[in-house]
């Protein structure tokens, strides 16, 4: 083989293998918009240049140009390009050529790609609709209000692992706890991951049998065990790492961090976001797809936005929907007023949290003037399935004045309040957060009112914080006195059950089963003897629900008791 020959072809297939490895552990996509593609080809270059070096020049030769090198120094420094052939001036002006062009191309690529010249694009990115509050986000059950954190749910799921020993030993619950809608319950679920390499290698041609679920309303937690167990996730070597599998099958796709689902039937899959950049060549970042992966047999399929099945919940990112929450505040007047002026300029404020909606999970965050301190002029709930962005103009406090008001009330106790939920009581929009102790341990819940955060119901239980919240609206005058209607008739069905230390009695009266009546037993010491057959007059209010809940009740010739 030549020289000339020898100078090609080995540095060519040292490039070729090293790049595989590179490419192999790395897995960058292989597209003119992603970073990591450019770092792979920098990579093969100077593995090219280096290999095509070391074999031009031996250890001698090196040691002999040193040397040359040093006494032309020596003799003064013009005598080194002096000396320089032409056909070396000229490679050298080549080259200098060529990075001036690559600075000036990059810099033309990032001006056309920026903010500066595309303001309305980024502006333009989230098309928002202003709704009103009351009538989109419906009152639920406090039986449905979600109360598990991110933080609490890990403590469920690592005491619910612990309960099995011979897992334990073997395999770590994931960190992931991705929250979703599960059936119309809002779900936090997250997988089982080997312990340590070790385990890996020991369970790894079984997979992993094990997910953990968390219904975020009752805190019930689950260790799920599947049919077949999963064979495909990050925490996986080799080609059943996911990241890897789906790189392979899609080598030109661009993809977000993948998250964990189950559909409703408890199948576990993996929901990896496929984006792209839509302002100039690397600005504008948006979703425009999913590959879904079924965790178990690793079969793919690539699916639009607009085509992604509804039963998935988590499709856009949460950083990249605030982003383009920002932009869609911060431009409404162009890049210079953003930054000269601020006429109009709006921002998020810190932190996010999510809600359950019409069987989808939207993110919400409050919006405040960039002048603003602690006051919200509104919230934006965003659809993480569709991108739907929902504006709801309503003045008040933002999420920290809300977290500290809850921690006020009970400040000899030092809870720390967790990040609020957004939620709809007494037809007013509400602040649900949870009071934690230094452990961690949720002790109380609390109600803050955002158009007055001075207005909270704080208690040990759910039931006992929103009756002290909604007493303190309807005496401020900031919700409306429930209609009170009058009822008589005979009794058809009862029963009782207990809430929270408390007895209720629930009844329908004769030719009316579809009503059915709540009655404390504070109500009247003659309720435990209430019987089928018996006559009562009483009188109701209408909740958000199917229920009448009784205000005064009269049995028989008893007396009513309010």
């Amino acid at each position: 083989m030549s020289k000339k020959i020898k100078k090609i072809v080995i540095p060519l297939l040292v490039s070729v293998v090293l790049g595989f490895v590179w490419f192999y552990i790395t897995i960058p996509a292989i597209n003119l918009k992603s970073s990591s593609f450019y770092s792979f080809l920098l990579f093969l270059i100077v593995v090219f240049i280096v290999t095509r070096l070391i074999i031009t020049f031996s250890i001698r030769g090196i040691r002999d140009k040193v040397t040359d090198f040093k006494d032309q120094h020596q003799d003064g420094g013009e005598k080194v390009f002096a000396d320089m052939k032409p056909t070396s001036k000229k490679k050298l002006k080549i080259a200098a050529w060529v990075v001036g062009i690559l600075l000036v191309g990059a810099g033309i690529i990032w001006l056309t790609s920026s903010e500066i010249t595309n303001a309305k694009k980024y502006q333009q990115q989230l098309t928002v609709n202003t709704r009103d509050f009351q009538k989109d986000v419906a009152e639920i059950p406090i039986s449905q209000i979600p109360i598990v954190d991110k933080d609490t749910a890990i403590r469920l799921g690592d005491r619910k692992l612990g309960e099995v020993v011979e897992l334990t030993s073997q395999f770590e619950v994931s960190p992931l706890y991705s929250q979703i809608n599960m059936n119309n319950a809002p779900t936090r679920v997250s997988p089982l991951v080997y312990a340590d390499p070790i385990k890996w290698l020991t369970n790894q041609s079984e997979g992993i049998p094990y997910y953990i679920k968390i219904d975020m309303a009752t805190q019930d937690t689950q260790l799920v065990e599947l049919e077949k167990p999963m064979k495909y996730s990050p925490c996986e070597y080799f080609n059943r790492r996911l990241e890897r599998h789906v790189r392979f099958a899609y080598p030109t796709l661009m993809f977000e961090d993948p998250t964990f689902e189950v559909d409703d039937d408890g199948n576990p899959y993996w929901v990896v976001p496929v984006y792209d950049y839509k302002i100039g060549l690397i600005g504008g970042k948006d979703i425009t797809g999913i590959v879904l992966v079924d965790a178990v047999s690793g079969e793919m399929t690539h699916y639009s936005v607009a085509d992604v099945p509804q039963w998935i919940d988590q499709v856009y990112p949460d950083d990249l929907l605030n982003t383009q929450a920002n932009n869609w505040g911060k431009y409404t007047n162009g890049f210079i007023n953003s930054v000269i002026g601020q006429k109009n300029v709006i921002k998020t404020t810190d932190g996010y949290n999510h809600l359950a909606l019409d069987d989808d999970l939207w993110m919400y965050t409050g919006l405040s003037s960039v002048t603003a301190d602690q006051s919200n002029i509104g919230f934006l709930l965003v659809n993480k399935r569709t991108k739907e962005t929902r504006y709801y103009q309503i003045n008040g406090a933002d999420e920290s004045s809300a977290m500290g008001s809850a921690e006020g009330k009970v400040q000899e106790k030092e809870y720390v309040a967790t990040f609020p939920i957004l939620i709809n009581v007494a037809e007013r929009p509400t602040y649900f957060v949870s009071l934690k102790d230094a452990a961690g341990l949720v002790k109380e819940f609390a109600f803050v009112s955002v158009e007055n955060y001075q207005t909270v119901g704080v208690g040990d239980t759910l039931s006992s914080a929103q009756d002290s919240y909604i007493k303190q609206l309807k005496s401020s005058g900031q919700a409306p006195e429930s209609e009170t209607t009058s009822a008589s008739g005979t009794i058809a069905q009862i029963t009782s059950a207990v809430k929270e230390g408390n007895t209720y009695y629930y009844f329908t009266l004769d030719g009316k089963p579809e009503e059915i009546y709540v009655a404390s037993i504070e109500l009247s010491d003659g309720l435990p003897m209430l019987k089928q057959g018996d006559t009562v007059t009483l009188e109701f209010q209408e909740d958000a629900f199917r229920y009448r809940q009784v205000t005064t009740i009269e049995i028989g010739t008893s007396s009513s008791i309010e």
